[in-house]
């Protein structure tokens, strides 16, 4: 296994403070590895990387018709969303269609990720509930097709459940990594969470927006999900975050999700690059400088998209009173492979 890279740099001063190791994986929808940095087949967890494949079930189910779940809301199900109001109303509305409320899902609560929503909460002394998990979305997707498929509700998160088990089977047959060989862990929202080399990861992107050896019903819903996630980023995170931002910047090149631990996940199209990236130590704005750096030295992002997203390339390092005292400087070379 290759030793991790420096992937950023991060300055105090004229001195370089912190370093933040990782790799990456760049691959065709092939299955070729065009591109590396550190280990391409570094093993980790996916996260909330793999919910655009956890959503193709409920297209390709019929669920998503069934219940006529708009694409907006199928976004949604990709998401590790601010839990802003535009995301709370639409679980609440998924969850209505379906026929359920939100006692249904068991994502588990936390106050949301969006600062100024968290405040107004607060003001007004409410609570958060389910619906302000940043997972609820992806559980209203799984919900939709537990309800369709007529699985057991009280279960749903439970690998042993069929519809973790559907699941487990698209995963395998987009990443092209054995079934018997995916680590099973349990992610921060209680579903089970998926281990694999980065390339397969990449690879898997690489096929969500160029399908290929796949059904023709699965590349139809590898198109509708992708589709769904770039035509309304502001669901896949919400205000001021990268994934919604990035897709935001770009118009349409490409899809964009990523996970806790630092992991990252980008599907270009036309090319029909995928790319995975990990930083180590699991810190995410280093992660997204990287990613944004990798990009550009793929060229997939023109001056102006670069331009708007240099708070995410290069953020400067501030102290409690607002000083600039440093830079994020992403250092990630891509090395071409063979």
């Amino acid at each position: 296994m290759n030793e991790p890279q420096v992937l950023v740099e991060v300055t105090r001063g004229p001195l370089v403070e912190n370093l933040h190791r990782g790799h990456a994986a760049v691959v065709d929808n092939s299955g070729k590895l065009l591109y590396s940095f550190g280990d391409p087949r570094f093993l980790t967890y996916w996260r909330s990387s793999a919910k655009p494949v956890q959503a193709l079930p409920v297209v390709e189910s019929g669920a998503v018709e069934h219940y006529s779940i708009t694409d907006r809301e199928l976004s949604l199900f990709c998401a590790s969303h601010n839990g802003e109001a535009i995301h709370t109303d639409s679980v609440l509305s998924v969850l209505g269609k379906i026929g359920l409320d939100l006692t249904a899902l068991q994502c588990g609560m936390h106050m949301p990720l969006h600062n100024q929503t968290t405040k107004e909460m607060i003001a007004v002394k409410q609570e958060a509930n389910s619906l302000h998990s940043n997972c609820s979305g992806k559980h209203s997707g799984m919900l939709a097709l537990a309800c369709h498929k007529q699985f057991d509700l009280s279960t749903y998160t439970e690998l042993e459940n069929p519809l973790q088990q559907l699941i487990l089977d698209y995963i395998a047959d987009l990443t092209g990594y054995p079934r018997e060989e995916i680590l099973i862990g349990i992610d921060g929202c209680g579903v089970p969470v998926h281990g694999m080399p980065l390339y397969n990861m990449a690879l898997a992107y690489a096929r969500m927006v160029k399908p290929a050896g796949m059904s023709d019903t699965r590349a139809a819903a590898c198109r509708r999900v992708s589709k769904a996630m770039h035509t309304y980023p502001e669901m896949v995170g919400g205000t001021d975050r990268f994934c919604t931002d990035l897709m935001r910047a770009t118009g349409g090149k490409l899809i964009a999700k990523g996970g806790a631990g630092g992991v990252y996940c980008v599907g270009v199209y036309g090319s029909g690059l995928g790319i995975a990236v990990k930083c180590e130590d699991g810190f995410g704005k280093a992660r997204d400088a990287a990613v944004v750096e990798i990009l550009r030295q793929l060229r997939v992002l023109d001056a102006a998209e670069l331009e708007a997203l240099a708070t995410y390339h290069k953020p400067v390092n501030k102290n409690h009173r607002g000083d600039i005292c440093g830079e994020y400087r992403p250092v990630v070379k891509l090395t071409k492979e063979d």
